[in-house]
Order: structure tokens, then sequence, then C-alpha cells
């Protein structure tokens, strides 16, 4: 480090460390470790806590990556899931996501682990790189009508044919549906293929805004906080005020008894 008059101060270590990207972290911590001052000295083994943490993220998301390329092979491969299976309200949303190989989306997880706030960062970093993209939202009534089974069937498909691409395979969260001759499922995909935790991000993040824009819609309900499903305040909401457009009656005879 020098000189202790030539030291930086450590404000400016501070902003250093701040601003490294991941690859410069190291070799600028290894630096550092020079400064005897007990102030750098913490930040410093902070900083490498954080590194490392962060180390071991990247591996865990280049595992997921090739997971799903040891699964698909080396073609066009397309991630689907869904999200809204399980509410009483809102659509059942399904995602199709095929991603490139590089740029790597650092980060990327099973949706549920993330916060609303990564999984719309994440969601931005998709649009941003992913090859394709296939969204299709099933409403209420056309759950009502056609049954969960069939409406599931109906959005994979769907969103698979919305990526305008010919996958060479279709990775899917969950048990066979039959919705493409390429397809493989796989339980808790979500967590282990990249793609697939693509299309749960995008999903997830599509249907969350339809939600709060039915919040706005139908303040009562609590939309914005249960998603549409059956939180105790949304049925008690439900008990009182009855079903709105956006409720899949079907799912809510229990309610109203």
């Amino acid at each position: 480090m020098g000189s202790r008059d030539d030291r930086l101060s450590v404000a400016d270590i501070r902003a250093r460390i701040a601003d490294a990207s991941f690859d410069d972290m190291g070799p600028l911590l290894d630096e550092l470790a020079g400064d005897n001052r007990a102030t750098v000295a913490r930040l410093v083994a902070t900083a490498r806590r954080r590194h490392e943490r962060e180390a071991a993220d990247r591996e865990r998301v280049l595992a997921m990556y090739r997971l799903a390329r040891q699964a698909g092979g080396d073609g066009v491969v397309v991630g689907v899931d869904e999200v809204g299976r399980g509410s009483v309200a809102g659509p059942l949303t399904v995602a199709a996501v095929a991603l490139p190989d590089d740029p790597v989306i650092w980060g990327i997880d099973d949706s549920k682990r993330l916060t609303p706030q990564r999984r719309e960062e994440l969601a931005a970093r998709i649009a941003e790189v992913a090859v394709a993209i296939g969204i299709t939202h099933v409403p209420p009534e056309d759950i009502d009508r056609d049954g969960m089974a069939y409406s599931l069937r109906r959005a994979m498909a769907e969103a698979i044919a919305n990526t305008g691409v010919s996958p060479d395979a279709v990775l899917i969260d969950g048990n066979p549906v039959h919705v493409h001759p390429r397809e493989q499922t796989f339980t808790h995909g979500d967590g282990r293929f990249a793609c697939i935790a693509a299309a749960s991000i995008v999903a997830k993040v599509t249907r969350d805004e339809i939600m709060v824009q039915a919040d706005a819609r139908y303040p009562g309900y609590g939309f914005a906080a249960s998603k549409g499903y059956a939180s105790p305040e949304h049925i008690a909401a439900i008990r009182a005020h009855g079903l709105t457009d956006y409720h899949r009656a079907t799912f809510c005879q229990n309610f109203l008894r």
C-alpha cells in the first residue's frame, strides 16, 4: 500500500470497494490486505465475505445453466413455468423463456426465493438478453368453463408458441403435461434449470402486476397483497362483498356457503 503518507483515505478505500466489479474485487482486496489500519481491515473482511458469498451464488447459477444445457442439448432450449394455478382469483399465467448461454443472468433463481424487488430487476434483465419470451394468461371465466387441467395445457402450449421459436427441447416445471413433443418435466425445475427459473420470474412479475391493477379496481379485496390466493383477509372480503369478475367462481363456492 506504500508509505503511511501516500495511503488512500478510508473514505477512498470504501468508495473503491463499493465501485469494484466482481472480477476486480479479489485483486483489490488482496492489495488492501497490506493496510494495517483497523478500519480498513474491517472493510476488507466484510467485503471479502460478501465476495465469497457472491462467488458461491455465481457457481450455483452456472450449475443451473449447465443442467439446462445437459438436459436440452445444443439447440434452442425453452423453459416453461406457471403462476396462479392455486389462486382463487386472477389469471393462470404461463411464461416460456429461451436463454442464451452468454451473457449469464447472475442471481437467477426460483421466483419464490426472491424478493419482489429482485424479481423485477431480474425480469428486466431477462427481457434484455433472452433469445425469446412467450407469455399467456388464461382468464378466470375460461378456467371456470374448462377446468384447470385443460387451462394449464392450453396456456403452456400457447406460451411456447408465443416465443416465436422452434425449440429443440422444452423443459417444464412439474409433472408431464404433454403439450410439446420435445418436452421434459422436472419436479422443482424452477430451482434447478436456468431457463425454467427465468420463466418462473417472468410469469410471477407479469401476473403480480395484473393483480396490483385488480386491487386498484377492487380495493376491498386486497389483491395487491394476496395476489388472488385464499388468504384469511381475502376469504373474509369474498364473504362480505361477494365475487368480482377477477374471481374463479368454481374455486370460491366453499367461501360463499
